[in-house]
């Protein structure tokens, strides 16, 4: 509760800084300007703060990556797209929009046999179908994040986790994805999902998760209003 409240607060303050300095440039500002300014403002403290407060998990990548605004609003349209292709087209994925960016979510199970990190044939499959659709909207940063269970050690799960993450980043590349637009991290058991107390929730926690997020260059053409 006191993180919650910790956030809350540290976005207040910066809303109000925020409206404090855009009244002191004086009454010439149009409201469009005006209600712009503290639009993207807010947006990109909210979302720095929440993804500050969730971690460095995909939500938090893709919040913590929000310019709001009227640009954000542009980004979130972009996006739209994407996810709308994505759900059409990866049967064994869970597409989320989130903010301004995407969040998939792959159970472990379609991507990996049992303490392997070896891509299965219909985890390939569904990777190339990613993989176009992530070439077709070129303006984007992937973050991948392997997770695991509670089973085994720390440091196998670890480990285990940063090789599945690396597989899917590998074989995303060889369908085409230029590789400096992708970030890989695994995080182990340290992010579950659900309990780890049982089969059902474990499977739940077994999992890759990607985010997708506007890069600078889309931010920077939704910033100018050239982002259709």
């Amino acid at each position: 509760m006191k993180k919650a409240i910790n956030v809350t607060l540290s976005i207040f303050l910066s809303l109000s800084l925020v409206s404090f300095s855009l009244l002191s440039s004086g009454c010439n500002a149009s409201k469009t300007v005006k209600g712009g300014a503290i639009g993207a403002g807010v947006g990109g403290v909210i979302g720095g703060a929440i993804g500050k407060h969730y971690g460095n998990t995909a939500a938090g990548a893709i919040l913590g990556a929000a310019i709001g605004g009227t640009a954000g609003a542009l980004i979130g349209n972009y996006m739209d797209k994407q996810a709308e292709e994505m759900k059409k087209d990866l049967a064994g994925a869970k597409i989320e929009r989130i903010g301004e960016g995407i969040k998939i979510t792959f159970p472990s199970g379609i991507l990996f046999a049992t303490n392997s990190s070896t891509l299965q044939q219909s985890a390939k499959d569904d990777i190339q179908r990613l993989s176009k659709i992530l070439n077709k909207y070129k303006d984007t940063n992937v973050l991948i994040e392997g997770h695991t269970d509670s089973d085994g050690s720390d440091e196998y799960n670890q480990k285990l986790s940063e090789r599945r993450a690396a597989a899917v980043a590998d074989f995303t590349s060889e369908n085409g994805v230029d590789g400096s637009r992708l970030q890989t991290v695994g995080y182990g058991e340290s992010q579950p999902v659900a309990p780890n107390d049982n089969a059902v929730d474990k499977q739940k926690n077994r999992r890759v998760e990607i985010a997708v997020y506007a890069n600078d260059k889309l931010k920077a053409a939704a910033e100018n209003g050239e982002l259709h």
